[in-house]
């Protein structure tokens, strides 16, 4: 037989395997995607920043899908409740979460038995934006200014309660930054909603607390609360009497929360692609920018790639901060 007949025939047999196994494998794409709802999990109430974040952006994508994006609110467990959800989820692109650096940056350091692996079950979709805090006061509170607070305090051997949004949350961490570099012996008090966070310091419960700009301007501007400073590299035009923590002598606690929406992993990367696309032409709409810098947002809207490396770097950046403070939330 003819050598060059055999090879031929070899070559035929592994071209029609070749096309038989492309035939049968479907090939992955985002057409026809989205044919239903996507729903976005929040780990927050009805009101906080993050819903009014994922209600403002949520519409706008589904606009651009042509498909309803549907925001499910999972509060509970600084959040954790939702990330696990969104986390243990099919990967096709129609649940995805709107995580933030409590669940996603914090906590994989904070609790040794979380039930779900950031790194390992989700995947970056699009930063979307981040927020600064604010040290807020109750109305009536004798400090005026952030100098007083540290004033008062600094060296004495008694606490002072901060509340925070749930243990592992970046307000709890940020209040622990603060006492460490003011020299101020800090206990933070752990709230389970916002809402109890809020009545207890606008009811004089604790000092004080760290809390999104999104949640103080409207207090501060009701006379519930008083600002003293701004984590932030400028003062905003929310609150713009309250001064940063720069211009308060705290140049180094310049910590913020990014904000951004998340998918189970396994999900399809032209999926993704189309998910990035559409929340970054969200988010960065005009209309949409402008509602979100009211209320307290700065806004961003990054690629696939700037999302992954925002991902692993703030989980260095948090994890290094849960390490120094020794905390452990089981």
């Amino acid at each position: 037989m003819n050598p060059m007949n055999i090879l031929n025939r070899r070559q035929f047999v592994l071209v029609s395997a070749a096309l038989a196994l492309c035939a049968a494998t479907p090939m992955v794409s985002a057409q026809g995607f989205p044919d239903r709802p996507v729903k976005l999990n929040v780990g927050f109430p009805p009101g906080t920043g993050p819903d009014v974040l994922a209600r403002l952006v949520g519409q706008r994508a589904g606009e651009l899908l042509k498909q309803s994006v549907i925001v499910e609110n999972k509060a509970g467990a600084g959040a954790q409740i939702a990330s696990q959800q969104v986390a243990k989820s099919p990967g096709d692109g129609y649940t995805l979460l709107l995580a933030e650096a409590g669940s996603i940056s914090i906590a994989p350091a904070a609790f040794s038995k979380l039930p779900y692996d950031p790194a390992r079950e989700l995947v970056g979709v699009a930063e979307l934006a981040y927020a600064d805090f604010v040290l807020v006061v109750p109305a009536n509170s004798p400090y005026r200014t952030l100098a007083d607070m540290v004033t008062a305090n600094k060296g004495k051997p008694e606490a002072v309660n901060f509340a925070t949004f749930g243990a592992g949350t970046p307000g709890h961490f940020t209040a622990v930054e603060f006492g460490e570099q003011a020299g101020v012996k800090v206990e933070p008090i752990h709230y389970r909603s916002t809402g109890d966070a809020v009545t207890a310091i606008a009811q004089g419960a604790v000092a004080g607390a760290w809390v999104s700009v999104a949640v103080a301007s409207g207090q501060v501007k009701g006379g519930k609360m008083r600002g003293l400073a701004i984590t932030a590299s400028q003062r905003s035009t929310l609150l713009a009497d309250v001064p940063t923590v720069a211009e308060a002598g705290f140049p180094k606690l310049n910590l913020s929360a990014w904000l951004g929406v998340l998918a189970p992993a396994g999900t399809p990367g032209p999926v993704l692609d189309l998910l990035n696309k559409r929340f970054v032409e969200a988010v960065q709409s005009p209309e949409v920018r402008q509602k979100l810098v009211e209320a307290g947002f700065t806004v961003t809207g990054t690629s696939r790639p700037d999302t992954d490396r925002m991902l692993k770097a703030e989980a260095a950046r948090w994890g290094a901060l849960v390490k120094s403070t020794g905390f452990r939330g089981d």
